[in-house]
């Protein structure tokens, strides 16, 4: 893919290393000289020291044949200016960190893919990590129902009834659906006949009030551990 990622921070800078491990080819747009040089002594990727909003700045950064621009800037000012020209120039994908949740319909207005304060995601995993020690990951869908990763454990009651026994059996509550299980190697498309095991990493969808009666499935108690 081609590449223009806008900020070399914290975030970027892992973009940026992302993007060209994975062979992309990356341009980077950094206003700060020292870090556009630290960036462009470390990875394989072309750096313009200058405003990416300025439009010609982005000519010069080959958008026109970019296929996706991401804006990972501090300030939500120069990520919106970054997307509405990328937007005038018909780039295929737009991304942007998004730091004011009061701006997040400007962004969708434009028709960006939104990555929230990631502040806010961090203190919200490390808010999950503490209240929830059984979940392994998870990912919010939004206000009431999130993804998360867990293993079952030894004797759990999952473990004891095909999927399709597990909420007639009262076992799962209804909030709750299996929607991967990852065993060995082998990623699993649940089936109604199939039966979650010991070793087995399980994400499911749960509505947030159904957490605590989806890890006590998995035999965790209600710390999560």
């Amino acid at each position: 893919m081609y590449l223009i990622i806008v900020g070399a921070g914290k975030i970027g800078s892992n973009l940026i290393e992302m993007a060209t491990g994975d062979g992309n080819d990356v341009v980077v747009i950094e206003e700060d000289e020292a870090v556009a040089d630290r960036i462009s002594a470390t990875y394989d990727c072309l750096v313009l020291c200058a405003d990416a909003t300025e439009s010609d700045i982005l000519e010069e950064a080959g958008i026109d044949r970019a296929e996706a621009v991401i804006s990972t800037t501090n300030l939500d000012a120069v990520n919106t200016m970054v997307m509405l020209l990328a937007r005038e120039h018909d780039v295929p994908s737009l991304v942007s960190v998004v730091h004011d949740p009061a701006h997040i319909p400007i962004f969708e207005q434009i028709g960006v893919n939104i990555v929230e304060n990631p502040q806010n995601l961090i203190a919200d995993h490390l808010y999950h990590s503490v209240r929830y020690p059984g979940v392994q990951d998870f990912m919010s869908l939004g206000e009431n129902s999130e993804f998360i990763e867990i293993e079952p454990k030894a004797g759990a009651p999952v473990t004891e009834h095909p999927l399709s026994e597990v909420h007639d059996r009262g076992i799962l509550p209804d909030d709750a659906l299996v929607a991967a299980i990852k065993r060995g190697d082998d990623v699993l498309t649940p089936r109604g006949e199939t039966t979650v095991a010991v070793g087995d990493l399980v994400t499911v969808l749960v509505n947030d009030t159904a957490v605590e009666a989806v890890l006590s499935a998995f035999g965790h108690d209600s710390n999560g551990r």
